[in-house]
């Protein structure tokens, strides 16, 4: 028994329950042929998607257990009574079982599992190794630049804010290597002493710089303390020498080293580099609290919200937070848990062959360790505490909401459209999201205008400032999208069918987006448009229903607010959007559209030849000289260009 090759990727979408009867029967077949030996199983509903991800020491035994309803809970005996098919992997061991089944789960986002959804990679600082004079730069993503990476960091701001350390106490570059090779005389950095100034010649030789790299790297290793000290017998020696300019460079220095000690949060003693992980549970709710420990200082902190973890204890959900998280990020040599969980040791076994190096899992009771647990377990209690009273804010804003709207609940799901262009060009929709969790950034969509053959005019189609047209191009594919998507689920709606669209707009835009539902034949879906007041005065918005007058809202409602602040940020979705593809286009080369012309080559050309517009005029000669153009491509070339004269 294998993997397939292509698993389909699974979704919230719901599944056609076949009873838990037919789905144990469906269990009990595949338990007859079953190892007792460690792997990955999956349970497949009658669609195909991926139900739950699990892993076992002993299939067979672990598969027996889903036969059992009267010891299920609701959402196991829910996830039994979809299940039509299943799948399995047999593994070595069962380390390999648990790294496979995070690695399935971060992939296929099963609907029964406890998901961590959060998909950003922390940011980095890299310290190049590719050029005579490193240099020292914010990274995000995967490490495959050549160099050094310290971190992770929690946030953006933290990073920031070491790199400015770094700047006034060791004086690297971080310019890049075509502004480094093209200098003529020290930049602004160097002036106000934040750069040693490699660029020219004559301010810092290659082994002077070297040396201001390598207590860098050893501050970054945690270090500090002995640069610290280093620094202050050298301000001495030269203050001795009366060389108190110099001295005074030293004292600056080793202020920014000062600066950066004395904003620990927390001091983390003798640990080096740790992950803190905490976790409260609290109404059904779960927060995990990361602490980032590097070097002997605290990198900072992330908040995670667990979903699909409302019954689970506390062990089940930190045991499938913590696959799931180090599927993502490489782990540190030590976690500290405030929990116990199952199979420690086998999380450490996981995360060692993770990190390429010995990994300690533990659960301190006493001490400076099981002080840092305290410290994120306060702090994991307190963001749940923010996000309970968030939601509880949001949920009454959305009950408000759907009372004034006539609505028979709360919306679960509110999208709202916005459209950017200039004078009908580079034209853009956009939708934004919005649920009781707040707004929901992963279900922003951005649509491209294509244009419509009956609008007529404009660049993109439209005659400059047809937003009726575009408006409709956009709701049209959106739905069109969804109803497609509805059919090939057997008639089931999935869970981004929304319960409210707001449009950005009044009686006319809201005709446009009817007229569209209608020949669609949607019309289970509440329609509002929200319409600035005379003379386009925000604070004065007025909400359009079909077949009913105008809302308007006092100025200090705070429906009006909610609903304001749901116009504003699909406007800033939409402009930003806009903005991005208005930029490319400024951007774009003769060469882009050329078959068979990728980045590679369409950089030899231009090297070459110096502009798109040399290309295009070289003859067939000429471009079978340039770096990795064949006979056969400058042909293809040569033709691109004379065909569409």
């Amino acid at each position: 028994m294998t993997d397939k090759e292509n698993p389909p990727k699974s979704s919230d979408k719901p599944v056609q329950d076949v009873g838990p009867e037919i789905g144990v029967a469906v269990i009990e077949r595949y338990l007859k042929t079953l190892p007792a030996k460690p792997g990955v199983y999956r349970m497949i509903g009658a669609d195909g998607r991926v139900l739950y991800v699990g892993k076992a020491k002993a299939l067979k035994k672990r598969v027996a257990s889903y036969i059992k309803i009267d010891r299920m809970s609701v959402r196991i005996l829910r996830m039994v009574s979809q299940t039509a098919s299943m799948e399995f992997v047999i593994t070595h061991t069962e380390v390999e079982a648990l790294l496979l089944e995070a690695n399935l789960i971060k992939k296929l986002s099963p609907r029964y599992n406890i998901l961590l959804r959060d998909d950003k990679m922390f940011p980095d600082i890299l310290l190049t190794s590719d050029h005579d004079f490193p240099r020292v730069v914010k990274h995000r993503g995967a490490h495959k630049s050549g160099g050094e990476y310290f971190g992770p960091f929690a946030s953006v701001w933290a990073v920031n804010e070491t790199l400015a350390i770094l700047q006034r106490a060791f004086l690297l570059r971080t310019c890049t290597d075509s502004v480094f090779a093209n200098r003529t005389r020290p930049c602004l950095l160097y002036q106000i002493k934040r750069c040693s100034g490699p660029c020219v010649s004559g301010k810092v030789n290659q082994a002077g710089y070297n040396a201001l790299v390598d207590e860098a790297r050893q501050f970054l290793s945690g270090k500090s303390q002995d640069i610290q000290k280093r620094l202050a017998a050298k301000m001495q020696q030269v203050s001795d020498d009366l060389d108190y300019e110099k001295a005074a460079e030293y004292r600056d220095r080793i202020r920014a080293l000062t600066r950066i000690q004395q904003h620990q949060d927390i001091n983390p003693g003798n640990i080096q580099d740790a992950d803190v992980v905490a976790l409260v549970q609290k109404g059904g709710q779960n927060c995990v609290q990361v602490f980032f420990f590097r070097g002997g200082r605290n990198y900072g902190n992330r908040a995670f919200f667990p979903i699909q973890a409302k019954n689970e204890d506390e062990a089940q959900v930190l045991d499938a937070f913590l696959g799931q998280f180090y599927a993502r990020h490489k782990p540190p040599g030590e976690v500290l848990l405030s929990h116990s969980i199952e199979h420690i040791d086998l999380l450490a076994q996981a995360l060692t062959i993770r990190a390429e190096g010995k990994v300690k899992v533990t659960v301190p009771v006493r001490g400076g360790r099981h002080n840092l647990v305290a410290h994120a377990l306060e702090n994991a209690g307190e963001a749940l505490a923010r996000r309970r009273a968030e939601r509880s804010s949001q949920e009454t804003l959305l009950e408000a909401l759907a009372k004034l709207l006539g609505m028979d609940h709360p919306p679960q799901r509110i999208e709202v459209y916005d459209n950017s262009h200039v004078s009908g060009t580079n034209a853009v929709g956009a939708m934004i999201v919005a649920g009781p969790e707040g707004m929901m950034k992963k279900e922003y969509r951005k649509f491209n205008i294509k244009g419509a053959s009956n609008a007529g005019g404009g660049k993109d189609g439209y005659s400059p400032g047809d937003d009726y047209a575009m408006m409709r191009e956009v709701l049209s594919r959106r739905f069109k999208s969804a109803l497609k998507t509805q059919h090939e689920n057997n008639g089931e709606r999935d869970g981004s069918w929304p319960d409210l669209l707001l449009i950005d707009g009044g009686r006319g835009q809201l005709g446009v987006v009817m007229s569209v539902l209608n020949d669609l034949g949607i019309q289970d879906i509440i329609v509002a448009g929200v319409a600035k007041g005379p003379d386009r005065n925000a604070g004065r918005e007025r909400i359009f229903l079909p077949g009913r007058d105008a809302i308007a809202l006092e100025e200090r409602n705070p429906i009006l607010y909610f609903v304001q602040n749901l116009r504003d940020e699909a406007h800033r979705f939409a402009i930003g959007t806009h903005r991005a593809r208005r930029s490319k286009a400024q951007f774009k080369s003769s060469l882009d559209d050329i078959p068979s012309i990728g980045a590679k080559r369409k950089k030899a050309l231009l090297l070459h030849f110096g502009s798109a517009k040399a290309v295009e005029e070289a003859g067939l000669t000429d471009l079978e000289a340039a770096e990795g153009v064949s006979k056969a491509t400058a042909q293809v070339i040569y033709d691109w260009f004379r065909s569409n004269d």
